[in-house]
């Protein structure tokens, strides 16, 4: 059933590697590993020989500065979150044939003998070039480990390599009043040698091999970033740098340089294959009939299509990725994902508040994927997904189909006569879905294809609708014997072709039905099921998820970005300087609430009434919002100034204005001696 990469005798598959410096969440998974895994367990359903290649990025700065502020070593850092993310993949499913590491003894070899290689070879460019270098700290820094304001929209929290602020891309050196992450200080300007991959000389043929070759084959937004690169005229790019946290750069004179974590990372694929095949790895790399194919995010196009392959090419005997299939981003709620914000959705979390629903997951991910544009994900949209169409489609079918075949005959598949013009429709139509699926994932259109396995549920829910077997039991039961036989095949069908997106489903459908091991070239048959042959009882797919459990995860989010918000916070610049004659002229004093009540027909305004030490007066503040309990003030000191005028608020006379902080949350506080003092006292 359809295959339309028969001309290769095997595929690489390999998935971009998160960075080991904390755990995955959902914008990797709707990115990145669920259409790998779909389109890995496709091919292996088509008798496919498929490896998939996984594992963490375990070096690089975001490693070390976690390090640092953790006050640990980058390898405990990498070993915590390696476990964490490689526990996590099992559990949710995605079927690496493995998931190795890039700290290993065995990728260090391998790096460190492609960069030699290409060295002893003359393919790199050595270059003299201006680094920022802390002289507190005594060392050269990294983009990361340099912080200042951005050029483009003035964010002060800018990086040396990019502004999360506008997104733009930066150099250190465009930032405006660089600081060291370090030690605080103003980094200078000091001479470094590296080693450089000449981008400049790969322009003409990556022109042609992306621009002409790819231009038909290759996603849009893939394609476009990368013309866009090379339209702009490609320059030399650094792969070493200097640092002691990495692969060790093998040469002489390069004490303190380790290779950029961008040349070493995509070595690891390569590394990984090592040691998995042992020596047979190299067909998996180096010959014309393997189909390599990378899984990446849209911030890794220029890394897989542009750099990666101009690595390969200039090492001479490996071949160049076949297609990148990248995907947009992500959002949550409506907000970018952000792991320094704490703004997403953990695997490993999702994995422990819903046990037994990675489908579910799974499902939503695939079907919500940003395969053209940006999506968002909502945790609203997760429960309609589920229950609205798991449930109430898929699951439903099942399980209806399931039931009355135990009940009407025992669990056991009854035989089927001729059909009507209707049976013969839905047998035709069954029989053209592991194609339209196929076809759609072959494209990398993983919504698509998982809307054409959703429609298959749909027409067996319509088939068993229309045709009412329950009324016909005892009237005609040949008829119900063929519905439901009918109905019992495309369950079958269902459980092989739903196995891409929804594994832990597919399984369980297997169990009950009692199904052999079956590949995608039986799907599409009406005779999957013998007659007679035995239904196990029936078992709900899915379950409803309440208003209670989403709402648990909103509130969460909130939570968080109270928090974000707490932590934003910055104080008010410094006003302009004043004399002490201007603050002489303010008459501040205090005072003992002796009333306070709610000013009628205003919600946010407060009436006190103070002993002032001169009589008495009356000040409205709109203070209500943050004291819902006004007599719980009376008695209270507070700050007040004297000598503004008096004005009318909502028909009441304000005699004065209370003083009052504003906190980093937004919240009113009023001001108050620590000590009792005698009302009417002058502050200053």
């Amino acid at each position: 059933m359809l295959y339309t990469d028969k001309q290769y005798k095997r595929f690489t598959v390999t998935s971009a590697l998160p960075y080991a410096n904390g755990p995955v969440h959902i914008g990797h998974l709707a990115g990145v590993y669920v259409p790998a895994d779909v389109y890995v367990r496709y091919l292996r359903a088509q008798g496919a020989d498929v490896m998939f290649i996984g594992g963490s990025d375990e070096h690089g700065v975001p490693i070390t500065i976690k390090a640092r502020k953790e006050g640990c070593t980058p390898q405990d850092i990498v070993d915590r979150y390696h476990k964490i993310i490689k526990d996590s993949f099992a559990e949710f499913g995605i079927s690496f044939d493995i998931y190795s590491r890039t700290s290993s003894p065995e990728h260090h070899a391998t790096a460190s003998a492609y960069f030699k290689k290409l060295y002893d070879e003359g393919k790199f460019v050595e270059k003299v070039s201006m680094q920022y270098y802390d002289e507190e700290a005594h060392q050269f820094l990294a983009d990361r480990y340099i912080t200042g304001t951005c050029p483009h929209c003035g964010n002060d929290r800018a990086y040396g390599d990019q502004c999360e602020a506008c997104g733009t891309s930066l150099n250190a050196t465009d930032l405006i009043n660089p600081k060291s992450a370090l030690s605080g200080s103003k980094p200078v300007l000091k001479e470094t040698k590296h080693w450089f991959l000449p981008l400049d000389q790969d322009e003409p043929w990556l022109r042609q091999w992306i621009l002409e070759s790819h231009k038909a084959d290759w996603k849009v937004n893939v394609y476009g970033q990368c013309k866009s690169w090379i339209d702009a005229g490609l320059q030399p790019r650094a792969v070493t740098r200097d640092l002691d946290w990495g692969v060790k750069v093998p040469i002489a004179d390069a004490d303190g340089k380790v290779l950029y974590v961008w040349f070493d990372a995509p070595i690891g694929y390569i590394s990984f294959t090592k040691q998995l095949k042992g020596d047979d790895w190299e067909k998996w790399w180096k010959d014309q009939d393997t189909k390599l194919v990378h899984f990446i995010g849209k911030d890794n196009i220029v890394f897989h299509c542009i750099i990666f392959p101009s690595m390969l090419h200039a090492d001479g005997s490996y071949i160049l990725p076949a297609n990148v299939p990248a995907n947009e981003f992500l959002n949550l709620e409506g907000d970018k994902i952000s792991t320094s914000r704490n703004w997403a959705v953990w695997l490993h979390e999702y994995l422990k508040d819903f046990p037994g629903k990675q489908d579910v997951l799974r499902y939503t991910l695939c079907s919500n994927a940003p395969e053209t544009k940006d999506n968002d994900f909502t945790w609203k949209d997760f429960q309609l997904k589920n229950n609205s169409e798991l449930v109430a489609i898929l699951g439903n079918f099942v399980n209806r189909t399931l039931v009355l075949t135990h009940k009407f005959y025992g669990g056991k598949v009854p035989g089927r006569t001729s059909g009507t013009p209707m049976d013969d429709e839905v047998v035709k139509e069954l029989a053209t879905f592991p194609e339209r699926i196929g076809r759609s994932i072959e494209a990398y259109r993983f919504r698509e294809a998982l809307a054409e396995m959703m429609n298959l549920a749909r027409l067996g829910n319509k088939y068993l609708t229309d045709t009412e077997p329950w009324k016909l039991a005892k009237s005609d039961p040949e008829r119900t014997a063929t519905v439901l036989n009918i109905s019992l095949q495309i369950c079958a069908n269902l459980a092989i072709v739903c196995a891409p997106f929804l594994p832990f489903t597919a399984d369980k459908m297997h169990r009950i039905m009692n199904l052999p091991a079956m590949g995608w070239r039986d799907a599409g048959r009406a005779d999957l099921l013998m007659e007679g042959h035995q239904i196990d009882q029936p078992e709900l797919l899915f379950e409803q998820i309440a208003d209670e459990t989403i709402q648990a995860q909103v509130d969460r989010l909130l939570r968080t970005k109270e928090q974000n918000a707490l932590n934003a916070w910055q104080p008010a610049e410094v006003k302009d300087n004043v004399t002490i004659d201007d603050f002489g002229r303010m008459d501040i004093r205090v005072a003992t609430v002796l009333e306070c009540t709610k000013v009628p027909k205003a919600d946010k305004l407060l009436q006190f009434k103070l002993d002032d030490g001169m009589g008495g007066r009356t000040i409205v503040s709109g203070i209500a919002k943050y004291y819902p309990d006004p007599q719980a003030l009376v008695g209270r000191q507070v700050c007040f100034i004297a000598n503004f005028p008096p004005r009318k608020l909502k028909g009441v006379e304000s005699q004065g204005m209370i003083l009052s902080a504003e906190d980093k949350d937004g919240r009113l506080v009023l001001l108050s001696p620590s000590d009792l003092v005698t009302p009417g006292c002058n502050v200053g």
